[in-house]
């Protein structure tokens, strides 16, 4: 679908790309020397939550490329974004490329006119001329125009991704390039940044990130404090040669005490551009309090903080931006510290320290997820609780890429995400409590981060591999003469689930990952050994729990005492109580020496 453009307007932007890049060198030129001259640098908001089909939709929102999709659908409504952005008075204007990573995967639903997918240059291309046609249209010939990106470049075939880029950028240069929303510091996003000031086109690097540590959309903290680490990371940055350092896409209230803390460690431009809002299964959702003027107040604050680039995040319209502006012209950087909690804050020391672990995690209240079971959904079990135990009290999952297999009601996925695991998997047989374990994951806050999927074990094949992967599986024994025959094997031993799991798993897990198996007592030890060590697998019992003989397990006593006759599986039997023991396993690769043993 191809846009009008006033021929005019057209010929504008004509002249301002006309040599190979050079008016966008001088878009950067006067950014620097704004910042030098110690004026503060204004940033739009967010771009594609201002567009008329996002921000008055009612349906439920999963698009991944988040409103990369408008490029082709609606550019004159892109276009009219950023014209507003630009007449509010904004110095840099962020093309809605977001999600260009992911609207060109493989995965990704077709964007192209009658369905034919999009490449992505052709995507970069469009998204470059409505910001330079918005700018245009807006009478201004002072903005910069910056090439936005999210974290998926630094993913795997992100790449790829950058060398095409640097391709069309050789050729229609934009003034500089905003990484945003980026999160966990891995080794491999330096070699990213490297790539990307390769291109020869300004790099600016923007972090979900507040004084507490990574931070989400709703406020949420994924795993502990951090201490010197991101300071650190963020100077080897200016290092290498980024320009500047922003926060953005955390809730304002949050933002207090970044720039201070950052300072301490670089001299790079430091920036902010929170979020007023965020896309729910319920539709968007607003903090509809914040109007222009205490937005504005806001930005005054974050100013004397020692904030030199400024804006917004989704939410953040016009109108904000255009107050926030006012408001900042004229002021100067400060210098302002966010004070210590007040001594009255502190817990009472009469009544003594809270409890909690060793690791000092707090266990009253225990911090358990908000996990809600639907009708027909099986509830979480002694053994899944064992599971969450070890998982939360060793933080389990952190920055890696994980795999929740008999997700359930979703109490394993949530924790793992609020652990602050990359991405969460989760798949089950039931549909119900796949849409369960989605529910889950937005009532705690980890909706970004957690997929879920219907899957049969049995026919399964696994599509990638993940450092974490976790299961607890249903594991009853049962008895071939009280059940019809069904396509599938009676389960007897009551592991046919297990060990399809292991079966998979040198699919399903890294080389370097680790899985955690719940395991019952009674199922045969000797013979998840065996089948462990034949695929290339030992386990160490790293936590257990006994629990009473479950209710749903009554009706197999005959089969668990048939199948404890014939294998070293085993209950115990305390008074009148038939008493099992949960085991939670974890599983490494063997030693390359002893996989030679075993060959």
């Amino acid at each position: 679908m191809g846009s009008l453009t006033c021929p005019a307007v057209s010929e504008q932007v004509r002249t301002r790309t006309r040599s190979n890049g050079s008016a966008a060198q001088t878009g950067y030129d006067r950014i620097t020397a704004k910042l030098s001259a110690g004026r503060c640098v204004i940033l739009d908001g967010g771009v594609a939550a201002e567009l008329p089909d996002l921000k008055n939709s009612e349906r439920a929102y999963d698009e991944r490329p988040w409103g990369t999709r408008a490029i082709v659908e609606d550019e004159a409504a892109v276009r009219a974004v950023h014209r507003a952005y630009a007449e509010a008075g904004c110095d840099v204007i962020s093309t809605n490329t977001w999600g260009l990573p992911t609207a060109v995967a493989e995965d990704a639903a077709p964007l192209g006119e009658a369905g034919r997918p999009l490449k992505l240059m052709d995507l970069a291309r469009r998204g470059l001329r409505a910001a330079r046609e918005g700018i245009a249209e807006a009478g201004r010939d002072d903005v910069a125009v910056a090439f936005s990106l999210n974290g998926d470049v630094d993913q795997p075939g992100g790449d790829e991704t950058i060398k095409l880029l640097s391709r069309l950028f050789a050729e229609d240069k934009p003034d500089l390039i905003l990484v945003e929303t980026l999160s966990v510091v891995r080794p491999s996003l330096y070699s990213t940044v490297e790539s990307l000031l390769g291109t020869g086109v300004p790099v600016w690097l923007s972090f979900r990130r507040c004084p507490e540590g990574l931070c989400g959309v709703f406020g949420q903290h994924w795993g502990g404090p951090e201490g010197d680490a991101f300071g650190r990371a963020v100077r080897r940055f200016e290092e290498m040669g980024v320009g500047a350092v922003l926060i953005n896409c955390i809730p304002p209230d949050h933002v207090p005490g970044m720039v201070s803390y950052l300072r301490d460690f670089t001299d790079i431009p430091l920036g902010v551009y929170p979020n007023l809002g965020y896309f729910t299964a319920d539709g968007w959702k607003s903090d509809a309090g914040v109007g222009a003027a205490e937005y504005a107040a806001m930005a005054l604050s974050w100013r004397e903080e020692g904030a030199q680039i400024i804006g917004g995040c989704c939410g953040v319209g016009a109108s904000q931006i255009a107050a926030a502006a006012k408001s900042l012209e004229g002021t100067r950087a400060g210098a302002a510290r966010r004070e210590p909690a007040a001594a009255s804050e502190e817990p009472s020391q009469s009544v003594g320290a809270s409890w909690s672990d060793r690791k000092q995690g707090r266990l009253y209240p225990l911090p358990l997820p908000e996990i809600v079971s639907d009708p027909g959904v099986a509830q979480p079990t002694t053994a899944s609780f064992m599971a969450w135990k070890y998982l939360h009290r060793e933080g389990i999952g952190a920055h890696q890429r994980c795999l929740d297999i008999g997700c359930g009601s979703g109490l394993l996925a949530v924790q793992l995400a609020l652990n602050g695991a990359r991405h969460v998997r989760a798949i089950d047989v039931d549909p119900a409590a796949v849409v369960n374990t989605e529910t889950n994951a937005f009532r705690n806050g980890v909706a970004d981060r957690v997929t879920a999927a219907t899957i049969d074990l049995y026919p399964w094949v696994p599509e990638e591999r993940y450092e974490v992967v976790v299961a607890s599986l249903d594991q009853t024994p049962v008895d071939p003469f009280q059940h019809p025959s069904t396509h599938r094997p009676v389960d007897y031993w009551g592991r046919s689930l297990v060990d399809q799991l292991i079966a998979k798993l040198s699919d399903a897990l890294a080389p370097e990952g680790v899985a955690y198996i719940v395991h019952l007592s009674i199922l045969s030890e000797r013979r998840t050994i065996e089948l462990l060590a034949e695929a290339g697998y030992t386990a160490e019992v790293v936590d257990y729990e006994l629990f009473n003989l479950p209710a749903q397990m009554e009706d197999s006593r005959t089969q668990i005492r048939r199948v404890e006759e014939l294998s070293d599986a085993y209950h115990v039997r305390l008074g009148d109580q038939d008493v099992l023991v949960a085991y939670l396993l974890e599983v490494r690769p063997s030693a390359p020496e002893a996989r030679l043993e075993l060959d």
